[in-house]
């Protein structure tokens, strides 16, 4: 920290990316990228974007826009193109929150919201899982604050119900209800649809896991008109160019391709249920996940030393400190050989701590 930091900032935490290592030795089940690539559509889509890369790109990403809207079923004007669905989130906590009142979200959950809470001197209001790490919806009818709830949930991957997230929009007509859907393409249901029905219901995706553009920096908030003017009014305070010419294309080009990735995304769910049924017999405790990423721990050993053992054989998972969630490893779903590598080094792992080691072959 220099001598020059305004104090407002004294004190931040900043959000910690999982590893990104770059000597390629490892497996990387860490950061919920796909194991599968882009779409040649995306590639060539790209590619002749960057021969204008001497020009700005639209601002107002007009093309993009509407090729959302045609895919969610919006109109064009209740769509926001972002730097990744992290900006929309940031756009949201300045837009719909104010100091000295509270966003409310789950206690355990994406680590960027309370870290996006400090940054704008807005007051946290936790709720705590229900035993089973589940969220019950029933702790944010009629909170009477912004609320932030990741359907599927992070790091436990576990997903409400569109009849529950409806419950908690009509529970706080004066309030700002946001739905982060990042993980929603691997099995669980949206709420876009809702977004017709309720002026304060806003909707944030991003391609960055569904999409195999997690490089390319791409998602998209998605709400009413007014909540959407709010938004840009701000974006286009701060970083009018935020989405870029390529990625702009690439967009474009990956809704054209949609089959592509909505059969990706349920190759990842096949291999998840498969991973999820393997390791249970191994001896773990998993739970059900709708997203592209297990949460799970082991009776025989912490859930520090499996991701330090695991790193030891190259394989990365990711591991969180906090102390309600320090038994347990959440693990991306790779391709199905990464996902058998896994396995072999799980069951060898427990063979050395005296746990259940025949795997399924």
């Amino acid at each position: 920290m220099s001598n020059f930091q305004s104090s407002r900032f004294a004190g931040l935490t900043a959000y910690v990316p999982g590893e990104q290592p770059r000597d390629r030795r490892y497996i990387k089940l860490n950061t919920n990228e796909s194991p599968y690539p882009p779409s040649e559509g995306v590639l060539k889509a790209a590619a002749e974007a960057a021969r204008s890369l001497n020009l700005y790109c639209d601002p107002t990403a007009l093309r993009l826009r509407r090729a959302a809207a045609e895919v969610y079923g919006v109109t064009e004007d209740m769509v926001l193109p972002v730097n990744g669905s992290d900006e929309i989130l940031n756009l949201a906590f300045m837009a719909f929150c104010d100091r000295g009142t509270p966003v409310a979200y789950p206690e355990t959950s994406y680590g960027f919201y309370p870290v996006l809470a400090d940054l704008h001197g807005i007051i946290k209001r936790e709720i705590p899982l229900k035993s089973d790490f589940s969220v019950d919806f029933h702790d944010y009818l009629g909170i009477n604050c912004t609320v932030v709830i990741a359907n599927p949930n992070a790091p436990t991957g576990m997903a409400l119900g569109p009849d529950s997230v409806e419950r908690i929009v009509e529970a706080n007509p004066g309030n700002v209800v946001v739905i982060d859907e990042a993980y929603v393409d691997f099995g669980a249901e949206s709420a876009v649809s809702l977004t017709k029905k309720y002026e304060n219901l806003l909707v944030t995706r991003t391609f960055s896991k569904s999409h195999s553009l997690a490089g390319a920096r791409l998602g998209f908030g998605i709400g009413d008109k007014g909540l959407i003017a709010d938004l840009a009014a701000i974006k286009d305070s701060t970083n009018p160019y935020n989405v870029n010419a390529m990625t702009q294309m690439a967009g474009i080009a990956a809704f054209e391709d949609n089959g592509y990735y909505m059969e990706n995304c349920r190759r990842v769910a096949r291999t998840r249920e498969d991973t999820a049924e393997r390791l249970r017999e191994l001896g773990f405790e998993v739970t059900p996940s709708k997203a592209n990423f297990l949460f799970v721990r082991h009776p025989e050993i912490s859930g520090g030393e499996l991701y330090e053992k695991l790193r030891e054989k190259n394989i990365l998972v990711r591991h969180f400190s906090k102390k309600s969630i320090a038994d347990y490893n959440r693990i991306t779903v790779g391709a199905p050989d990464e996902m058998e590598a896994l396995i072999t080094a799980a069951g060898e792992i427990l063979a050395g701590a005296g746990g259940k080691s025949d795997a399924k072959e």
